[in-house]
């Protein structure tokens, strides 16, 4: 699939503009702070309801605009799909060929994309927050049950917070409600973790072979999803609820003393082992970006293989991060076969066909102009 049109309506510095592109690797060249992340994150968004960089909407409408638009014009192998996004201070609106979404995750999966910006490399070393949003979003993109699912269990988590946090200011003393949301948490917990798991096996597979190549067979990529509860990823349903039933009956009393959920799938964790070793703890920097880069390099395979399509990828600021190698490993991964966009400052330096084949446009002051 590739994006062949963009347009922006008071979407962060951009008042009015509209684009074309080529399915092929798209450059977008300018000083900092012009606008070249923000096309970048218009695709995103257009793609996903939400920003890669924040979780504030109203940052992304332009300064004192009611509201900001996002339309786009997505080919696909047998259909061509105009998506709009429309975002304001009450919400967000999205259409899917002209059609009003009721839900956000009827929306999202329409167009997959793919992000690589510099923050990404922390995904081996970062927080287990930015680990959880990672596999959240990924999953979404091709698993609609899922958004729904984290959705209903966001909903759960939030009750029982608050039903705890009565306890612990003793508004309430009847433990009643307790146990019919702790029922009602455990049904959701177990299908995240379930499809986590089967998400993250997937992911595997495919970062493997690919860390192998860029390492030049000399380093071992491991991806172990990290539960928060003891549970295994071979276990059947009923032995996986009564580990978290067990779990939450022993620790009651502590959640009510702390008011909060202390265990379940927003308090999961995603650890990284090359040649057997915790990546986060004992890698190398190179070692480290390497992981990143695999994993990435695996989502589009693994986009791919269950869509049948690839997915736009998104190359923000990246290239100036990676070494000469890694750079070139990624962009002959992605040659004649994903339509790339890649923000740079500058092109020096980066010797790739694909860069010498590709569209190149130039931005200065949230204007676009398309150079060849």
């Amino acid at each position: 699939m590739y994006i062949e049109q963009l347009a922006l309506r008071d979407y962060r510095n951009y008042q009015s503009l509209s684009v074309e592109f080529e399915n092929k690797v798209n450059v977008i060249l300018g000083e900092n702070a012009q606008g070249k992340t923000n096309v970048m994150e218009s695709i995103y968004v257009l793609a996903m309801a939400k920003s890669h960089r924040t979780s504030n909407d109203k940052d992304l409408i332009r300064w004192d605009q009611e509201y900001a638009k996002i339309e786009g014009r997505v080919q696909k192998q047998h259909s061509s799909l105009p998506l709009q996004l429309i975002i304001s201070k009450k919400g967000k609106k999205a259409k899917c060929n002209h059609i009003e979404q009721q839900k956000l995750s009827q929306y999202v999966g329409n167009m997959n994309v793919v992000m690589f910006a510099p923050e990404d490399l922390n995904l081996v070393k970062g927080s287990p927050q930015v680990r959880r949003r990672f596999i959240d979003m990924e999953i979404g993109q091709v698993s609609p049950i899922y958004l729904h699912d984290m959705s209903q269990y966001q909903k759960i988590l939030q009750q029982r917070n608050h039903f705890l946090k009565m306890l612990q200011i003793k508004k309430q003393t009847d433990q009643t409600m307790l146990e019919i949301l702790t029922e009602q948490f455990i049904d959701m917990a177990v299908k995240i973790v379930l499809k986590r798991f089967e998400f993250l096996h997937l992911l595997e597979n495919w970062a493997k072979p690919i860390h192998k190549g860029i390492s030049r067979g000399l380093e071992s990529l491991e991806i172990v999803y990290k539960p928060s509860v003891d549970v295994l990823e071979d276990q059947d349903l009923s032995k996986m609820k009564a580990s978290f039933e067990e779990k939450f009956s022993k620790v009651r009393s502590r959640e009510i003393e702390r008011g909060t959920t202390l265990f379940g799938p927003h308090r999961d964790d995603l650890l990284f082992f090359v040649n057997n070793r915790d990546v986060s703890t004992f890698g190398s920097q190179g070692q480290q970006r390497t992981t990143a880069l695999s994993v990435k390099l695996a989502e589009i395979e693994l986009i791919h293989s269950e869509i049948r399509e690839y997915p736009i990828l998104l190359l923000d600021d990246v290239l100036s991060e990676l070494d000469d190698y890694r750079q070139s490993h990624l962009l002959n991964t992605i040659q004649g076969k994903v339509q790339t966009f890649v923000t740079t400052t500058s092109v020096d330096g980066i010797h790739h066909q694909t860069l010498k084949e590709a569209s190149t446009f130039e931005v200065e002051s949230g204007v676009i102009n398309k150079v060849n």
